[in-house]
């Protein structure tokens, strides 16, 4: 279920999904930067910066705050400490959206920095592509038996594997497609997105869109996350959770900020 062969090679659906979400968030960059009349070689010249710090982030976070899934497989952060070479190995554990997400942005900032771009119009550019390559991408969840709800019998239930459960919910069978809602939004955020960029072009500020993206992603996240099993725990605090709130309250006061009433003296 998790791919198929072609002879020699092992082709996975999580992997092929990722790689199909990057490219149509590519080909929608390049339409937004027609749009916005931007040179579409940006698109390009960006593309490998941000695939590199943002798997890079992913991978840390990962690593520093794996899920439970993870760590009853044995791979602890203390495990990848004293395996580093399993840091490496990408196959081994997986993928943390809040330091794709970081890795993304750092890498935005110094590519703008270093080229002279304003980094808060390439983020305008980008985000509806954001949504849409994590709306696709996470459709290999399914694939993979992995992200999960809590349990249920609602008719959109997914059947889980006996391999790919919890421990403690070794009997449960069927649970809720969290994977499938976090896409589904995503794509309308997406929608919402590419809206509010042509419906007020006239008086968006240069990086309300990308505040948008980041105050609706993290609210999604944040909402999603209480019918999460497979969660990142420290100290027994959802690490997921936090951040996103954290995302969340930051980029709303900020939107708030920019856009308050001033009063005239």
């Amino acid at each position: 279920m998790e791919g198929f062969s072609l002879g020699p090679l092992l082709f996975r659906w999580g992997g092929l999904l990722i790689i199909l979400g990057i490219a149509a968030g590519l080909l929608l960059a390049a339409r937004e930067s027609k749009f916005r009349n931007y040179d579409v070689g940006i698109i390009s010249d960006l593309f490998l910066p941000l695939i590199i710090w943002g798997t890079i982030g992913a991978r840390l976070w990962h690593i520093l705050t794996p899920p439970l899934s993870s760590v009853q497989l044995g791979l602890t952060t203390q495990y990848y400490l004293s395996h580093p070479i399993d840091m490496l190995a990408l196959w081994i554990g997986g993928y943390g959206i809040p330091g794709a997400l970081i890795g993304g942005i750092i890498a935005l900032f110094f590519f703008a920095r270093a080229n002279e771009y304003s980094f808060w119009q390439l983020a305008d550019l980008l985000a509806p592509s954001f949504a849409l390559a994590q709306a696709i991408g996470r459709l290999g969840n399914y694939f993979n038996q992995e992200l999960y709800g809590l349990p249920t019998n609602l008719p959109w239930k997914i059947f889980i594997e006996p391999a790919y459960r919890l421990v403690g919910f070794e009997t449960v069978e069927t649970y809720h497609p969290l994977f499938a809602y976090e896409a589904i939004l995503n794509f309308a955020i997406m929608i919402f997105l590419l809206w509010l960029a042509r419906r007020f072009a006239d008086t968006l500020k240069t990086g309300d869109l990308f505040l948008a993206y980041l105050g609706a992603y993290s609210a999604v996240r944040l909402l999603l996350e209480f019918l999460r099993l497979d969660v990142s725990l420290i100290n027994g605090v959802n690490i997921n959770q936090v951040f996103f709130a954290f995302v969340f309250i930051s980029a709303g006061f900020y939107l708030y900020w920019r856009h308050r009433p001033v009063q005239k003296l």
